[in-house]
């Protein structure tokens, strides 16, 4: 079966699996750093090479005061907790997104769990942090004005926060919904997608497998007809 090298996750529903319990939203965002966890060794053992999280959108802002601050104790709390177990599993953490508008307390957590990580090979796990669609396309097209260079696919490209790896195979939302809630816009351009009614401190191994499979039965045309591929495939 032919497994995603690359796969991006919307980790949607951590509220309302909380509230279905009758639970501050926050203990639904801190049972989702488990399941996080769970699918970082997850993906490891199916030999996924990327996982890329949509962990905190630059919307995410406009929350109650104290979800917000609530994830970012959980943020901190995890880079303190976890990163020094991530980096012996051989996992390389990046954030991408806007570091403007982030304490020094997460600034340097984010720096460090980079650092510590940046010589593992067996999993990248991006973890997008104040990240937009909107927001990576706009400062990499700043990026390549303020430089005077030209602005096309591959520069463009070139300067975007996921520039350090390859674009999304597959792209899972969990919790139901069917949009990309402006996640990746620029990479998920032929990425498949799959949606998962499970909520996401509840998606595990089953419904990993599940989208994989899923993904694995699709056919990746890239704009060209099912007769082209054979022959694209055969000039690869």
């Amino acid at each position: 079966m032919t497994v995603p090298l690359h796969i991006a996750i919307v980790m949607d529903g951590n509220g309302r699996w909380a509230s279905k319990r009758f639970l501050p939203r926050v203990a639904g965002h801190r049972q989702g750093v488990e399941s996080l966890k769970r699918m970082v060794k997850a993906c490891v053992a199916r030999g996924v090479s990327t996982l890329t999280v949509f962990a905190f959108s630059s919307e995410n802002w406009n929350r109650p005061v104290d979800e917000v601050s609530g994830l970012m104790d959980i943020l901190v709390g995890a880079l303190a907790k976890d990163v020094t177990q991530l980096e012996r599993e051989g996992v390389r953490l990046f954030f991408p997104g806007s570091r403007a508008g982030l304490s020094e307390r997460v600034l340097a957590g984010l720096s460090n769990a980079e650092r510590l990580t940046s010589a593992n090979t067996k999993l990248m796990l991006n973890v997008c942090f104040n990240f937009g669609g909107r927001w990576d396309i706009v400062q990499a097209a700043s990026a390549l004005a303020r430089a005077g260079e030209l602005i096309t696919d591959a520069s463009l490209s070139s300067k975007l926060a996921l520039a350090h790896c390859e674009d999304p195979d597959l792209l899972i939302r969990t919790g139901g919904e069917k949009r990309l809630s402006n996640f990746l816009l620029w990479q998920c351009a032929y990425s498949e997608l799959v949606f998962s009614d499970a909520l996401w401190p509840d998606f595990d191994e089953a419904h990993l497998d599940q989208a994989i499979e899923d993904f694995a039965g699709r056919e990746r045309r890239y704009g060209m007809t099912s007769g082209q591929l054979p022959l694209a495939d055969a000039q690869v």
